[in-house]
């Protein structure tokens, strides 16, 4: 099921346009994300610059007494608390500012305002040359996020104040997963949607498909459902079903010529004839009975290249009668071979056959008889005598397989290529260039194919395919 769902078109077009919905809002997420990380890091930024220029001027205003270390580090500590505290994974608190003063005059310890122990800050910071004034990163070991440090330098004090990024990161991945939980539904939503609205409209060419399928040779006459609206599949029915309304008058007036032309040519041929049979009857010498039958014969082989004609020309022009049915070409086959086989014996041709039982084709038996004679009267008329024809038929798939192979001189290029057109024989062939044009014709008005090849030992290979009438009807 999900084989079959993958390979139909709604499948294919919905992939590719919610492939590339998906691949646009990715994109225009991940400029986003660049855009708010940056603005959130200015901010946080903007935060420390005003707080290291507020502590620096609170340090110069402070008496250098006993007091100072007290008052500076009690407003850091103010500063400090503005920040949400940072967590461990076992939930104790960490803090996430800083701030820390060192004076190189004297030899006090530097003050300290933040977590504990502070062996690691400065460490990281001492090991740093950082530019006063511009916020720089500082990784701490220890501690799973960066911070953003500031450093200052006034009357020979150093300030740093620090802030962990590790807020800016909760932020930013509270932000993604949101996005991402909306953009995944959003993505689904759109598939289910398209999915839904492209199958409803594929399917009116489904539904189009299905009545081409049902339309025929001998069933022109069934018409394409026209909806009210006038849309690109409702233009497509209504100009299907004008081009049908052509074909279905072209075939009516060939038929009709055709039917006219082959009955104003065979009464009088019969008339002919009928007049040589009498006059042959009623005169019992020998004196034009030799003439007679020859014209016999020849009026017989004009109606027979008639017949022929007309048959193709319809065959080709789809407007051929067919009388389709199941039809076992295995019985077709050997009735025929049982026919040939006399004349074969008499060109000592050796034949060769291997016919598997139960090919049941759907097709018209009649026609199938000719296809069949014409394709073994083309062995007999163009092989030396003395040759090896091998005769094989089989199911392969949806079609029956009929192969007939010879060690003949074969057929030259430029016919093997123009075979199965009318007129079409070689130089020093005695027939009209009918048997298998009518071959091919017939071949393709039953959706099957015909083709030639050669051996590569010498001699030809034709292969007739005609569709099997179990699948055909399933």
């Amino acid at each position: 099921m999900a084989r079959v769902l993958r390979a139909t078109a709604a499948w294919r077009i919905c992939t590719w346009t919610t492939l590339a919905f998906a691949l646009g809002t990715a994109l225009a997420f991940f400029v986003l994300y660049l855009l708010v990380a940056k603005s959130i890091r200015d901010r946080s930024d903007a935060w420390l610059s005003g707080e290291v220029e507020t502590l620096a001027q609170v340090s110069a205003s402070t008496p250098p007494d006993r007091l100072y270390r007290r008052i500076v580090g009690e407003v850091a500590e103010l500063a400090t608390r503005e920040m949400p505290d940072e967590r461990n994974a076992r939930g104790q608190r960490r803090n996430s500012v800083f701030f820390l003063e060192e004076d190189l005059d004297n030899n006090e310890p530097p003050l300290w305002v933040g977590p504990t122990p502070n062996d690691a800050f400065l460490r990281a910071i001492h090991a740093t040359n950082f530019p006063p004034g511009a916020a720089q990163s500082l990784k701490v070991e220890g501690w799973p996020t960066t911070f953003r440090l500031v450093k200052r330098q006034d009357s020979g004090r150093t300030t740093y104040l620090g802030l962990s990024t590790s807020g800016d990161l909760h932020l930013l991945n509270s932000f993604t997963r949101r996005f991402l939980l909306l953009w995944s539904g959003t993505v689904l939503l759109g598939f289910l949607i398209s999915y839904l609205s492209v199958h409803r409209t594929l399917r009116r060419v489904e539904r189009i498909t299905e009545t081409v399928e049902r339309i025929g040779e001998n069933d022109l006459g069934e018409r394409l459902p026209e909806p009210p609206n006038s849309d690109e599949i409702s233009r497509l029915s209504e100009t299907f079903n004008r081009m049908l309304d052509r074909i279905q008058s072209s075939v009516t007036e060939l038929r009709l010529v055709t039917d006219a032309l082959a009955h104003d040519l065979r009464s009088p041929i019969t008339a002919i004839r009928g007049n040589l049979e009498s006059t042959l009857a009623s005169d019992p010498s020998e004196k034009w009975r030799d003439a007679v039958c020859e014209a016999i014969e020849g009026l017989d082989r004009l109606l027979n290249v008639l017949d022929t004609t007309l048959d193709v020309t319809e065959a080709q022009a789809g407007a051929l009668r067919l009388d389709r049915g199941p039809v076992d070409l295995s019985s077709v086959v050997r009735q025929l071979i049982d026919l040939y086989q006399p004349a074969m014996a008499e060109r000592r041709h050796a034949m060769t056959l291997e016919i598997q039982s139960q090919v049941i084709v759907d097709a018209d038996e009649q026609l199938l008889h000719r296809v069949v004679s014409n394709l073994l009267d083309n062995e007999l008329a163009h092989l030396p005598p003395g040759c090896q024809v091998s005769l094989r038929l089989r199911s392969r798939e949806r079609f029956a397989e009929l192969t007939i192979e010879d060690n003949g001189p074969g057929f030259p290029t430029e016919i093997s290529r123009r075979a199965f057109e009318r007129f079409v024989k070689g130089e020093h062939s005695a027939g009209h260039g009918l048997g298998l044009a009518f071959v091919g014709a017939v071949a393709h008005a039953h959706g099957g194919a015909v083709n030639i090849s050669a051996r590569p030992s010498g001699g030809a290979v034709i292969t007739l395919s005609l569709p099997a009438f179990a699948l055909q009807a399933a």
